[in-house]
């Protein structure tokens, strides 16, 4: 059996004492948003699932992009 191990105790001029940073906010989508993605191009929102995804329509074709939407972008 090993024993617990403690957390190491860092000094106060360490590299490492980064303040956590708290991630950004999602981006919030309405329907009938006008959007760009990097890869599709331009498009229009038609279908937002509780912060979880939305569903872009590109012309003839229509993605589901899931959160944080890294290549979406809101015109």
């Amino acid at each position: 059996m090993k024993p617990p191990q403690a957390t190491r105790r860092r000094l106060p001029g360490s590299p490492f004492n980064l303040p956590e940073v708290p991630p950004p906010p999602v981006e919030q989508y309405e329907v009938s948003d006008q959007v760009s993605h990097d890869k599709y191009g331009l498009g229009r929102i038609i279908a937002v699932e509780q912060n979880l995804a939305v569903l872009v329509e590109f012309g003839a074709e229509t993605y589901r992009i899931a959160a944080p939407y890294p290549k979406l972008v809101k015109l």
